[in-house]
């Protein structure tokens, strides 16, 4: 039987927060390190200006406009249909005319080899250890000289990372087995240390509230004052 919605690309995964929540994960996105420290990191480490950027799992389209500004030519795949909408509305309202928006997976990108300079993936499949055929596609379609940007959370620093650990699935997690898997397969490891800054509690709450199970985001909730939240990221890259 045909999937006419073509939801069965290999390595996709549910991402429940911005594909259940999208208007709360654009709240998280709008907080989510403020100073912009991460961007420039990349920046310092590969520069896009007149490259072609691939956002890969793109979600919504929250980051294309800031790539797009200095981009030859920016791709955006995701797998998820209503995140695929919700980012060509995004690129279509802001005008991105030099945006393209794609259905894809990590593991099955519809581009041809060596057409991309510089890859974005935030949150996005490549949690190990079983993304090693997302990998091979970007090997394949990356550039040489190109550069490949993983961000994750950091498990280990970080009012945030505390939280995590109280997690359920946090004892699926080995954070040194985590960086070994990248170091293994080219990539370096650096760590940002930034924050989330709301602009009204009921925000952080509701964030906190898509991000944990019921009992534990109320935890967070009772403990945790204010409207920031430190919160640290681990930045793999590897130039090809």
């Amino acid at each position: 039987m045909t999937n006419n919605n073509r939801e069965d690309l290999p390595g996709m995964h549910p991402s429940p927060n911005i594909q259940e929540a999208p208007d709360i994960y654009e709240i998280e996105n709008i907080a989510a390190d403020p100073d912009g420290l991460l961007e420039k990191a990349m920046y310092t480490l590969a520069l896009w200006n007149d490259k072609v950027v691939l956002d890969l799992g793109a979600g919504t389209g929250f980051h294309l406009p800031r790539f797009h500004s200095l981009a030859r030519h920016v791709i955006a795949v995701e797998p998820h249909s209503p995140s695929r909408l919700r980012a060509m509305a995004r690129v279509a309202k802001l005008g991105l005319g030099r945006v393209s928006v794609m259905h894809g997976s990590a593991e099955r990108l519809l581009l041809p080899d060596a057409s991309i300079d510089i890859v974005h993936a935030r949150f996005a499949y490549f949690f190990p250890p079983h993304c090693e055929p997302g990998l091979i596609e970007l090997a394949r379609i990356i550039r040489p000289g190109g550069t490949a940007f993983i961000i994750d959370n950091d498990w280990e620093h970080g009012t945030f990372a505390s939280w995590l650990k109280r997690h359920p699935w946090h004892r699926a997690v080995d954070s040194k087995k985590v960086e070994y898997f990248w170091h293994m397969h080219g990539f370096t490891l650096q760590r940002i240390a930034s924050e989330w800054s709301f602009n009204r509690r009921a925000d952080l709450e509701a964030v906190i509230r898509t991000e944990f199970p019921d009992q534990l985001a109320e935890q967070i909730i009772s403990e945790h004052q204010g409207t920031r939240i430190e919160y640290h990221y681990c930045l793999y890259y590897r130039h090809y």
